[in-house]
């Protein structure tokens, strides 16, 4: 809103003649006053006869002596009387949202600016909103602003940004807040807060919306120690705090991550005792799996509380890995097993836990056999006690009843679905060979496995896999691709795979062998599985990429760009990722939040893409339980780049976002929604820091629920048509004081004196 006041109007008036200086005209009508003073009390105290005759004519001699030096002028002119221009900062942060008496602090805002704007009528009103950033024009529909949505409420920002602009400098600064800013800090010392007025070189006056804050307990702040690394304890420290009269002696924090496949999981729980309305808990929690994870934070709220939307608070963390820990299970040392260990060693950012399964629980370990390991296997210690440590698990040609491994599989499934990664390498012990068809761990690899009795677990044929138009356009391949182009050496045989499962995606197939449905009989296949990822590649000659013919053309390179490409997919590095998903900015509860969507360049625009969303934290028949899907809007065959999807408004929760690009694997986002953030985490209000800027700067404070009149500039008049005519020609002027000062001293003569 910008309010300019200009007035025209007409106006005559006397003035002294323009070339004699103010200074000049000031000292003739001292000394005419003092001679007439002398005159008065000179003629009139001491003369009886004639006193008032020679007083009379001195008073007109020395008037007309001094318009004689003055020579009067009328002026006749027609004026603009333009208001003085002041800038009114409404504060636009999601704490004008609060509640307030049936309202919110924005709506005591608005009625203030109305009232200002109402009082302020020769003055040019320029109404700016500030939140984060430089302020900007305050839109109004319908004559209503909208609602205050800004993350920050950075105030010290917008007085800089005013006093960079090359437009008009204000003659004065409004602020409108409930006094809760970003910045300047609270208890900033009044040099500080004075800096702020010296670059405008304006007062600025403050008007506060709010007087006492409601009675509230919340989550005030949670800062971490350092970066969140997997599986590696995190320090957290809370900040809580309870106001508006709440009486709380201490309060009950709680830290729990947000997961999709069950209930939140516990990670700290600690007491927080506070003193004069604040206190402190120090938790540490351990994050198991990389990527974005949402962390809740949350008290248990006194009775009375009446803003219920702070007592927790959502987090996202993007657990960065360390070293990616692999367990790799194999029964027996073959070539291809070999290869596969030493090129996890190889990689310094793998750290590889491995074991050679030489021995079951019924070999003798007495018995003189080279084929016996020193130990018998830690089973049980391993998928109970520290399988959640691992980020993937590799089983290779391995037998899963003989060492103990069967009555686990159970936990591995799980372990997958709720974040793990799992990779089952063919040979003579993998797949249907090792007796997996049929039981828990089966179901969450990508590929079916036939659990009829007598199914064929092998096919012996030496083979050579076959892209399929997903193995072509995968990301996680293109490292091979780039070495070996599409050739692939031949290998000695095959495990025996079934259909693709829902979510999965077959990049290798059989050239020549089929499925039970008729499909190409998958070699290596992707899937995902729940909130983990599984691969199956259905050969135990991979190893031949490194010791070939193509090998040696290649360097052995291609053995390495493989696995790099699995495991990297595996452990959702974004470079192998099928597409693209971020936010484009923060998730606020109940507006709508904008996605930014990139498929891989190379991949046909034919295929539809769906990003669909699902609150993991809602309760069955509770709003957002069920998922949300939008639709990506096409590409134009050959474009590349991003696109941008606008989700529905969201309520206050934890979310994950996947990418679908056809019927293959997602990629995920998860995020977080809340209802006012850092902004509704201490919703007292603080009218003493406003107060404080105006006396800092020279301005004036008042509340928005009194009489918001201010002291503003006054305006300034500009003359638009101006004529200047003297009143009488100068040397009348002159012969006029010249006839009275003859007479006055006639006057005198005449009464005896000189």
């Amino acid at each position: 809103m910008d309010t300019t006041v200009e007035q025209l109007t007409s106006s005559t008036r006397l003035a002294i003649n323009g070339d004699l200086p103010p200074w000049a005209a000031a000292l003739a009508c001292a000394l005419v006053l003092v001679s007439l003073g002398v005159l008065v009390v000179h003629e009139l105290g001491r003369r009886e006869r004639g006193g008032v005759a020679i007083v009379v004519s001195g008073v007109l001699a020395l008037l007309a002596l001094l318009l004689a030096v003055v020579r009067p002028v009328r002026i006749a002119a027609r004026e603009s009387v333009i208001g003085a221009k002041v800038v009114v900062l409404s504060d636009t942060s999601r704490s004008m949202a609060l509640p307030q008496d049936g309202k919110t602090r924005s709506d005591v805002g608005a009625r203030a600016l109305a009232e200002l704007a109402k009082g302020s009528k020769d003055a040019r009103l320029l109404v700016l909103g500030f939140g984060d950033g430089p302020p900007t024009p305050l839109a109004t529909k319908d004559g209503r602003a909208p609602p205050p949505a800004a993350p920050r409420s950075d105030l010290t920002a917008a007085l800089r940004a005013l006093a960079a602009s090359a437009e008009e400098r204000p003659q004065a600064v409004v602020v409108v807040s409930d006094g809760r800013l970003d910045d300047p800090a609270e208890g900033a010392s009044p040099e500080n807060l004075a800096a702020l007025g010296k670059e405008l070189k304006v007062p600025i006056h403050t008007v506060a919306t709010t007087r006492e804050g409601p009675p509230d307990a919340s989550v005030r702040r949670v800062s971490a120690a350092g970066a969140a690394v997997a599986h590696v304890p995190l320090p957290l420290r809370v900040e809580v705090g309870c106001s508006g009269g709440l009486a709380c002696d201490e309060l009950t924090v709680t830290a729990r991550e947000l997961r999709e496949d069950g209930p939140p999981a516990l990670l700290a729980t600690g007491l927080s005792h506070l003193k004069d309305g604040k206190g402190t808990v120090d938790l540490s929690v351990t994050l198991e799996r990389a990527g974005a994870r949402i962390i809740e934070i949350a008290i248990t709220p006194p009775s009375g509380d009446t803003i219920p939307e702070n007592d927790r608070r959502l987090l996202t963390f993007v657990v960065a890995r360390e070293r990616v820990r692999v367990l790799h299970v194999a029964g027996r040392p073959t070539n291809d097993v070999r290869a596969l260990r030493q090129w996890l060693k190889s990689d310094a950012s793998v750290d590889v836990v491995a074991f050679f399964i030489l021995r079951t629980q019924s070999d003798n370990p007495n018995a003189r056999s080279e084929d016996l390991s020193l130990i018998p296997f830690p089973v049980d210690e391993l998928f109970t006690e520290h399988l959640p440590s691992f980020d993937a698990v590799v089983l290779q040609d391995f037998d899963a009843q003989p060492y103990g491994l069967e009555k686990h599989l159970p936990e591995l499934a799980r372990y997958v679905r709720s974040g793990g990664g799992l990779i089952m390498v063919g040979g003579q012990n993998s797949f249907i060979a090792g007796g997996y068809a049929g039981t828990p761990l089966a179901e969450v690899l990508p590929v079916a496995l036939d659990k009829s009795p007598g199914a064929t677990a092998a096919d012996v044929a030496p083979v050579t896999p076959s892209w399929t138009e997903d193995g072509r356009t995968a990301p996680l391949l293109a490292p091979l691709r780039d070495v070996a182009s599409e050739e692939l050496p031949q290998m000695p045989g095959t495990n025996i795979l079934g259909d693709v499962r829902a979510g999965g995606l077959v990049l290798w197939s059989h050239p020549t062998r089929t499925t039970t449905s008729g499909a190409p009989m998958p070699i290596l296949a992707i899937g995902d599985q729940g909130d983990g990822r599984s691969i199956a590649l259905g050969i135990d000659g991979a190893w031949q990429l490194e010791f070939s013919q193509l090998g040696a053309r290649t360097s052995g390179r291609g053995y390495g760009a493989m696995w790099d490409g699995l495991l990297g997919w595996l452990m959702r590095d974004p470079r192998f990722e099928p597409g693209q998903l971020d936010l484009t900015g923060p998730c606020v509860a109940g507006e709508p939040a904008r996605v930014r969507v990139r498929a891989p360049d190379g991949r046909d625009a034919s295929g539809d893409m769906v990003v669909e969303v699902r609150r993991l934290d809602a309760r069955p028949g509770e709003a957002g339980a069920e998922p949300l899907k939008v639709e990506v809007p096409r590409r134009a065959p050959g474009a590349t780049g991003t696109v941008e999807v606008t989700l529905p408004p969201l309520p206050a929760g934890g979310y994950t976002a996947r990418l679908k690009l056809g019927p293959g694997p997602t990629t995920r986002r998860d995020f977080a929604c809340e209802a006012g953030g850092d902004e509704w985490a201490d919703s007292r209000p603080d009218a003493d820091r406003l107060r404080a800027l105006a006396n800092a700067t020279g301005g004036t404070f008042r509340w928005a629920t009194d009489d918001p009149t201010l002291p503003l500039p006054k305006p300034a008049v500009v003359s638009a048509e101006r004529h200047v005519v003297p009143l009488a020609p100068p040397w009348s002027w002159t012969l006029a004081a010249a006839v009275l000062l003859g007479a006055h001293w006639f006057t005198r003569r005449r009464n005896g004196l000189s």
